[in-house]
């Protein structure tokens, strides 16, 4: 059994690098647009406004010492926004400020949305945990695990246990990698493929069937292409494309007016350019995302990515987050039912798994923090070592983005800033829940 222990995506992802430019502007207070979401007081939620400066410092200080370009903010609480604040620019070049507006890169913070798009069909009796994954691609049917070399250094190949189940799918445990995280022969052989250059999805799972599983199915946790191909089976179900069932699905219900797979021509002056860390620990433009995908997002993909295609502003994953938190419902739109978002958002990996030896970055799977379906899940806050509630889900994406919703807490946190993750990035996920948890001042309130 092969384990990937705490492979750091900040080392993975600072690859690529380009030119750097200046100036910033300072944090802005920001109302919310006419349309947009209305606010109340900090404290009218038990918040201490002058505690959540702590947190305005945090964010400003690293857009003024030019760690991040510009930031979008947003703090809910009892589905009441409580805090909303843009910082800093949206394009250094041209000095454009950040606005609440701004067209981010969603990257990872896709795959909970990939995760409703699954629970949807799950409603419908479409499919159920225990199905192995093969029920709904033939192509995966004979897929081998790998055990190994031989004294040639050839990979050794075994049969499964047991077939991987849509349940291990869904929560990273099925034996999938990505490849560039890790340094397996199983990840060079996905480096070699390049599934994700695939030129649509049914090319991708065609490579995939023929690449071996890196661990005998619920054995191990390692991120993965897992929910690109949770893509494929929305598409197989629904008889939609990817896209087409998000937009009709979730992003129409819930007001997400700019979230997709791409930005069109008359929404590009509000999308955010993407930096990373340059030759001299400066930030740079990037022209490239993870595995080398463009940033540019200027036409609809041939392969939607279920694990990181989706753009969207800061309210639309707001409006995302708090769906999730009030149980699978917003503004009479239900998604979801209680049942169901309890499901997704439980932690799904054996016991035996949380041991400290699996996870990516700083998500270590561990005593107290595992991972549900396609969001982690916080279910022993002081086992974990963090502030936040009992059973506290969340994600993050490839350039800096990140989200939490604390169901004990009634907490929303939206962050947005678009920043490769790398070793020089600024720890703002974590740095900000201690900020926001230190302002709680009265949490029965």
């Amino acid at each position: 059994m092969v384990h990937q222990i705490q492979i750091s995506v900040r080392a993975a992802l600072a690859a690529a690098v380009l030119i750097f430019a200046s100036s910033v502007s300072p944090a802005q207070k920001s109302s919310p647009s006419a349309d947009g979401p209305t606010m109340a007081t900090p404290e009218s939620v038990g918040f201490s406004s002058e505690r959540l400066e702590h947190l305005h410092a945090l964010m400003q200080q690293s857009v003024d010492q030019k760690q991040i370009a510009g930031i979008v903010t947003i703090l809910a609480r009892h589905g009441k926004i409580v805090d909303y604040r843009t910082y800093g620019e949206r394009d250094m070049a041209t000095h454009a400020p950040m606005t609440q507006d701004v067209i981010f890169r969603d990257y990872s913070m896709t795959k909970p949305v990939t995760g409703v798009a699954m629970m949807i069909l799950y409603e419908q009796g479409k499919w159920l945990p225990s199905d192995p994954i093969a029920k709904f691609i033939p192509e995966f049917a004979h897929l081998k695990v790998y055990n190994g070399v031989d004294p040639d250094g050839k990979p050794i190949l075994v049969d499964p246990d047991h077939a991987p189940t849509m349940r291990e799918l869904m929560s990273h445990t099925a034996g999938f990698t990505y490849g560039f995280f890790g340094t397996t022969p199983v990840d060079k052989m996905y480096r070699d493929t390049q599934p994700l250059q695939s030129k649509n999805l049914q090319e991708f799972i065609d490579k995939l069937a023929k690449l071996p599983l890196l661990y005998q199915p619920g054995k191990g946790w390692t991120y993965s292409m897992s929910m690109d191909i949770e893509g494929y089976i929305v598409e197989k179900l629904s008889g939609q494309s990817l896209p087409d069932f998000m937009r009709d699905q979730i992003f129409k219900p819930l007001g997400m007016k700019d979230a997709a797979f791409y930005v069109p021509a008359e929404k590009r002056n509000r999308f955010s350019a993407v930096y990373t860390t340059g030759p001299n620990g400066d930030i740079v433009p990037v022209a490239a995302g993870p595995s080398g995908r463009s940033t540019d997002y200027a036409t609809p993909p041939t392969l939607p990515s279920g694990g990181g295609g989706l753009v969207s502003t800061a309210t639309d994953y707001y409006r995302f987050a708090q769906m999730l938190l009030n149980k699978g419902e917003l503004d009479g739109k239900r998604i979801l039912a209680p049942a169901t978002v309890r499901l997704m958002t439980s932690n799904h990996v054996p016991t035996e798994i949380l041991n400290g030896k699996f996870g990516i970055g700083q998500m270590v799977m561990r005593p107290g923090f595992g991972y549900g379906f396609n969001c982690a899940v916080v279910f022993d806050p002081p086992e974990a070592n963090l502030p936040e509630g009992k059973g506290t889900f969340f994600w993050d994406g490839a350039a800096g983005t990140w989200f939490w919703d604390d169901p004990t807490n009634d907490i929303v946190f939206i962050g947005m800033i678009q920043r490769m993750l790398g070793p020089a990035s600024p720890n703002l996920e974590f740095e900000s829940r201690a900020a926001v948890y230190g302002a709680l001042v009265d949490p029965a309130k």
